[in-house]
């Protein structure tokens, strides 16, 4: 049997999409791959959940198991890092950050698609990497596409405990 090359609208077309379905697929398929300016790469979330659950842990983090409610223990390894300004971790469906000395918390899911954010420190705000979305510390939106602001949940720290309820 003899292989033949075939481009890729040839090969549309002998499946039998329509011009306007091969337009689409042309400009949506092959072009949008993001729509972030790439200014600055966005930092990597750490995650410390593990399947048992980490050290340091107590409560419900994860808003799809019901309301949010729980503590971290900031001299647990999972959560140490939270006592330097700049640093984040994401805990079940929440992002949680040292903010320039204050806490915040947020839901970690972009309004826009649903991409996990991240803190960044120089800038003081919440970044969605997905397509750009730029979220104040207190959830509000600055930049888009997001136009939904983020839940914003009470952060309250007691000796080294981080509460965060809604």
């Amino acid at each position: 049997m003899e292989q033949k090359a075939m481009k890729r609208g040839e090969f549309l077309r002998e499946l039998g999409l329509s011009s306007g379905a091969l337009m689409a697929f042309y400009c949506l398929g092959t072009t949008m791959t993001a729509c972030s300016t790439g200014e600055e790469p966005a930092p990597t979330p750490t995650n410390p959940t593990n399947p048992s659950g980490p050290t340091g842990l107590t409560g419900n983090a994860d808003s799809a198991k019901g309301k949010i409610d729980f503590a971290l223990d900031l001299t647990a390894s999972a959560y140490s890092k939270l006592k330097n300004q700049g640093e984040f971790v994401i805990e079940g469906s929440v992002m949680v950050a040292n903010a320039k000395g204050t806490f915040v918390a947020l839901s970690k899911a972009c309004t826009h698609q649903g991409t996990t954010v991240v803190y960044r420190p120089n800038q003081n705000d919440v970044f969605c990497s997905n397509h750009g979305s730029v979220f104040s510390t207190a959830g509000a939106v600055v930049m888009g596409p997001a136009t939904k602001a983020l839940t914003m949940y009470a952060a309250t720290l007691d000796g080294n405990k981080l509460t965060i309820k809604e």
